[in-house]
């Protein structure tokens, strides 16, 4: 049966402005907590979420890609040895154009029936998806506007 996470979110945005807002390194920093991506962005190319200080977050491959309307990764955590002994997971963003912007589809799941990495993606997912939501609807992250108020 496995674990699986689905999450939908509306964006005054483009599909394009999105794609960046979810591959281009300086939009990542800002809305996942410092992180960023590196890849080649072509099917079948490495993936990887690295921390600020050099260290592997998560990593996979590009299973399939149709900018700026679907990617699709394998999707293993690094830095967490019960999380990475579960393997890969696969995490599909689908983008579709709205009215007035789009409709985001974060669908991340695993062959493995209560999978952790499943729980430990579902509490990320909202904040960062919020985030990326803030920044191409204000120009500020969660994370600039909550420094703002400190």
């Amino acid at each position: 049966m496995g674990s699986r996470f689905v999450y939908v979110i509306y964006i005054r945005t483009t599909p394009e402005k999105l794609w960046d807002a979810l591959t281009n390194p300086e939009f990542t920093r800002q809305t996942w907590g410092g992180t960023h991506q590196e890849s080649d962005w072509t099917e079948g190319a490495a993936w990887t979420l690295m921390f600020a200080d050099g260290r592997a977050a998560d990593s996979g491959e590009i299973l399939e890609i149709d900018r700026p309307r679907k990617l699709v990764l394998s999707w293993r955590n690094e830095f967490r040895p019960e999380l990475r002994a579960e393997g890969h997971a696969r995490c599909t963003y689908e983008i579709e154009t709205i009215d007035g912007g789009v409709k985001f589809t974060v669908t991340h799941e695993s062959d493995k029936d209560d999978s952790e990495l499943i729980k430990a993606v579902s509490n990320g997912w909202p904040a960062i998806l919020s985030s990326v939501k803030s920044l191409l609807e204000t120009g500020d992250s969660l994370a600039h506007m909550r420094q703002k108020r400190a």
